[in-house]
């Protein structure tokens, strides 16, 4: 006897168990590969070059006007540290360095959220695809006989004499 009720509620402990647990799932994230992001990042458009930049600062121009000049040409530089060192060494002010840094850090960052953006509107779509999917499957169907059917198939049912099973 006592076998048999240990042997139940060892039983009775798998199966409640089993019926509890569920599968995690991790969360999927889509991550970019260093192609795509090469692909994402604009590059870098000097229309207004670095020499011209270093002839300005020489010729005694003052970077409010050198900065006016790069925004008014659009240009985009794409600077490593020890060009940054080398501009300032020929006469470039500290505050036109400044300028084209945080212009470039701008505009990559502008870049990304435009494509978070568009990756999550791409998202929030299908979202809304499925959920829309999900309630016309699953809505209530109202049968003009027998009433309000919640079934999945139910509004393709048969219009005539027949056997329902709900």
């Amino acid at each position: 006897m006592r076998r048999l009720l240990f042997g139940l509620l060892g039983g009775f402990a798998v199966l409640a168990s089993g019926c509890a647990t569920t599968a995690y799932q991790e969360p999927q994230i889509q991550r970019i590969s260093a192609e795509e992001l090469a692909q994402l990042m604009p590059p870098p458009v000097a229309t207004l070059s670095l020499e011209e930049i270093v002839t300005m600062s020489k010729a005694g121009a003052t970077p409010d006007t050198i900065i006016a000049k790069i925004k008014e040409t659009n240009s985009q530089y794409e600077l490593t540290p020890s060009q940054a060192v080398d501009l300032s060494r020929q006469g470039v002010n500290a505050k036109v360095l400044d300028y084209i840094h945080s212009s470039r850090e701008q505009v990559l960052r502008d870049s990304m959220a435009e494509e978070i953006n568009k990756r999550e509107l791409e998202n929030r779509k299908e979202q809304d695809r499925l959920k829309r999917e999900y309630q016309l499957r699953y809505q209530p169907y109202y049968h003009p006989y027998f009433g309000y059917s919640y079934s999945p198939w139910g509004r393709y049912r048969y219009y005539g004499p027949g056997y329902y099973w709900w």
